[in-house]
């Protein structure tokens, strides 16, 4: 044999070895008339992720697990019957510290005489190769005792080689890995991948709901064909996206260890197929799902409505939104109508004193419930002009809720259909629609014939009015819902509108992502910043310049935008150039690398293009930082070339593990202003009607405009006759995060996790023009009291636990702003005061 060949052998040999460790073990099987003994033990630990001085719960158990095979082919299919034998489950309650007499720390948990022999009844197992291809038994049992024989079932799930495949065991259908040895396999499961039946619900902004990760892996022991034990390891971190130190750890261990292969079995079942086996073994041998069954705890201590309506006459009346107590206070009620009849909650709307019942109004709206939407239908009267605060705060409770239902979006349609409303009433319902609808989209719940006839309906009215009052409202209402197919719709109105109406189109395309902002979208925009077919309003030139720039920019629109600021007016350039400056210093605005490579021309980076003139100006920068999250404020000031303020524009945006929200923006704008102090309007600009209003954004939602005065004669009246008192923009308590979601842990138990979060909120404004002594100012203060209540279940038969986080705040802060506009250089006082933050 030359070396040639020798060689060739060699490597054929180590290659034959190679595979026989790595991913050709025998087929696994269990022999006839053997009864096959293995110990069963699991171990479930429930702890916070951060308070070491708070311990969870664990639950500990072992059984003696008997194996025996009923029925086998020469495919490699066999029937196993599996039975479960001397079950013992330990409870151990950390923060408790309980202890037994022996001064063990855990304390063993009775089991009832139902469940022992629910526990004992035997389950079948059609095992093919490893795989589990059926279960089969009484399916009529407790379906936590039915997911604890799963669990065990799922462990004898694998292959015998190395791969990847997707897989229905306990936790749903699953992609895992097998990684092959000698006489050893470990598995990985990704569950994120798992897919089952759906359960529990989770807010439509991702940065309200809650971060999962999980791990599973199990290893395997292997002798011949025969299983020698099994460990599993599982682990859940899950916390709220905002603070993750407040969340839960969930550890589930499982083991299967082989401790006897020699006691005699039964004999095999004749049958030559497996239903002739299972026929000659079950009466009824219906198929049992191998996914985990999940189900709900039934709550034995939670509040009643009937029992609150029984002292509803007795109580007193002191409720401020803004406190903390009062959100708890929210949560609880959500709690009670939650199984509350519609005859109760119509009671409660109807017997509740004057002051409370828009704080019941909001609880309503939150729990969504059938009965509490029924009587909410039954109690409200669109057409009645004594209900319209209650009408408002309906429909702003319904555009806040953070995962809407059809029912809803249908209630509100209802009542909006064919009526003589109130103006604010229907321009408030209009809006809530856009956001209802959108966010039923974002839920994929698109093609709901609710949904389709909510967005019909805005788009239709749309098309059919003249009036730029009710456009600027239907363009609002598309502005909150945000659906890419109305791009084209809001291009139009943003080219062909009126100044007024163009604006409010332009400032809803900058509502989208940068992946709806096509190239169609960014030649309009051009159009419009560079007045290619007609004069555009200055505020609505900007908005279009922000849209270039923010989104994915090209370098030929950064340069063309920075040579345009020498035909501008002195305060729009000021105002461009401060937007640029401010993307340079922010390290994740998408125009500053661009930016950076533009200005290494000189002939643009000079004196002459940076430094202009101006009092407008563009800020934004960070709040706070946690590990979770970034709070951003902004703050933007336009002023027309007389010194006026033009447009204030002040924001607060969150950002936490790629999720944004706005969180508040607050928009004050004058208009028309010149001709009141005998200016002349610029004669590229439309004479613009006396005005001064303001337009508000919370939580993504965009509400009603609110206008302070329109036209001399209101203007006049304002500064006669006014109060001094500030206007509400929004009062009331709001559901901001409702989660719940089910874990089901590869042992069969199972894993509720439940997130519910309240703000309640009372925003007020005001503007005040002093003509004689040409000045004004503003101010917006904003109080809120937020509580999230955090809560992690696990149910077994025989076996509760659950931890509990709660965390509470409250906040003000004012925005102030003084204008003196008697005099050159305009002078201007910016005030921004946040007030002591209680945080628990």
């Amino acid at each position: 044999m030359n070396s040639q060949a020798a060689s060739g052998h060699i490597w054929l040999i180590l290659f034959f070895f190679t595979s026989s460790a790595k991913g050709n073990l025998e087929t696994p099987s269990f022999q006839p008339g053997i009864l096959y003994q293995y110990r069963y033990t699991l171990e479930v630990q429930l702890d916070y992720v951060s308070r070491l001085s708070l311990q969870g719960s664990r639950m500990q158990a072992e059984a003696l697990v008997q194996v025996h095979l009923l029925w086998r082919n020469h495919a490699g299919e066999q029937l196993l019957q599996i039975q479960i034998q001397d079950l013992k489950v330990y409870h151990d309650s950390k923060h408790k510290k309980i202890q037994n007499v022996t001064g063990d720390p855990s304390t063993e948990v009775v089991l009832g005489k139902e469940d022992t022999a629910e526990l004992q009844l035997p389950v079948f197992l059609h095992w093919n190769n490893g795989k589990v291809e059926g279960i089969y038994g009484d399916s009529g049992g407790r379906p936590q005792i039915l997911n604890l024989k799963r669990g065990l079932i799922s462990l004898l799930q694998f292959q015998p080689h190395s791969g990847t495949a997707t897989e229905e065991d306990v936790s749903g259908s699953c992609q895992v890995t097998y990684v092959v040895s000698k006489d050893s396999i470990v598995k990985t499961k990704d569950l994120q991948s798992c897919t089952r039946p759906k359960f529990g619900f989770t807010s439509v902004n991702k940065i309200f709901g809650v971060l999962w990760q999980p791990t599973s892996k199990s290893f395997y022991s292997v002798q011949g064909s025969l299983i020698q034990s099994v460990l599993s390891e599982e682990s859940h971190v899950v916390s709220p996206t905002l603070k993750s130190s407040i969340g839960t750890k969930i550890s589930s261990r499982q083991q299967l260890k082989l401790v006897s292969s020699s006691m005699p079995g039964p004999a095999e079942t004749p049958g030559e197929s497996l239903q002739e086996a299972l026929a000659g073994i079950l009466e009824k041998h219906q198929p049992i799902s191998t996914i985990s069954e999940l189900f709900k705890r039934t709550c034995m201590q939670c509040p009643s409505l009937k029992t609150y309506l029984r002292t509803l006459g007795n109580r007193r009346v002191k409720m401020d939104v803004s406190k903390v107590s009062t959100t708890w206070q929210f949560h609880r009620f959500i709690q009670m109508l939650h199984g509350a009849k519609k005859r109760d909650v119509l009671q409660l709307l109807r017997k509740a004193p004057e002051k409370m019942v828009t704080f019941f109004i909001d609880a309503a709206v939150a729990a969504q419930s059938t009965a509490s939407l029924a009587a909410l239908s039954e109690f409200l009267d669109f057409s009645n002009q004594g209900q319209v605060p209650l009408l408002e705060q309906f429909l702003y409770a319904a555009a806040f809720s953070p995962r809407p239902s059809k029912e809803l979006l249908r209630l509100v349609l209802d009542k909006l259909n064919g009526k003589e409303l109130d103006p604010a009433i229907w321009e408030t319902g209009i809006i809530v629609i856009g956001s209802l609808v959108g966010k039923l989209c974002r839920m994929k719940l698109c093609g709901l014939q609710e949904v389709g006839l909510g967005m019909e309906t805005v788009l239709r009215r749309l098309r059919d009015t003249k009036e730029n009052s009710e456009i600027i409202i239907y363009l609002l209402s598309l502005q909150n819902a945000l659906l890419p197919e109305t791009i084209p719709t809001l291009l139009h109105y943003a080219e062909e509108g009126s100044a007024g109406v163009s604006g409010t189109a332009v400032s809803a395309l900058q509502r989208f992502s940068s992946q709806h902002i096509t190239g169609e979208v960014k030649k309009a925009m051009r159009r419009i910043f560079h007045q290619k077919s007609r004069n555009y309003e200055k505020t609505s030139r900007l908005a279009a310049a922000e849209i270039l720039l923010d989104n994915e920019p090209l370098p030929m629109d950064l340069t063309n935008i920075l040579l345009a600021t020498r035909e501008l007016d002195a305060e729009m350039s000021k105002f461009l150039l401060s937007k640029i400056q401010t993307s340079l210093h922010s390290h994740h605005h998408p125009a500053r690398k661009a930016m950076k490579e533009i200005l290494k021309d000189p002939q643009i980076n000079n004196y002459n293009y940076l430094s202009k003139a101006g009092s407008s100006s563009s800020f934004s920068g960070p709040l706070a930082v946690t590990d979770d999250m970034l709070s951003t404020f902004s703050l933007e000031l336009l002023f027309t070339e007389s010194g006026l303020l033009r447009k204030s524009v002040s924001g607060f945006m969150l950002r936490s593990h790629g999720h944004q929200l706005q969180a508040a923006q607050v928009s004050i704008e004058a208009q028309g202003l010149e001709s009141v102090l005998g200016e002349s309007n610029p004669e590229e600009e439309e004479e613009q009607e006396l005005m001064a209003g303001m337009s508000a954004i919370f939580f993504d939602v965009q509400l009603r405009p609110i206008v302070f005065f329109q036209g001399y004669t209101d203007l006049m009246a304002k500064v006669l006759l006014s109060s001094g008192e500030p206007t509400s923009v929004v009062k009331g308590t709001v559901l901001l995060m409702d989660h719940e979601q089910a874990i089901p842990l590869q042992s069969g138990l199972q894993t509720v996790i439940k997130l519910q979060g309240a703000l309640g909120l009372d925003i007020s404004a005001n503007i005040d023009m002093n003509l004689w002594e040409q000045e004004s100012r503003t101010s917006v203060k904003t109080r809120g009291g937020l509580a999230i209540d955090f809560t992690a279940e696990i149910d077994a038969p025989f076996f509760q636990a659950s931890v509990k986080s709660q965390t509470e705040a409250e906040v003000s802060i004012n925005f102030d702003t003084a204008v003196r506009f008697s005099g050159t250089p305009v002078l201007m006082c910016l005030q921004l005061r946040e007030e002591q933050l209680p945080y628990r």
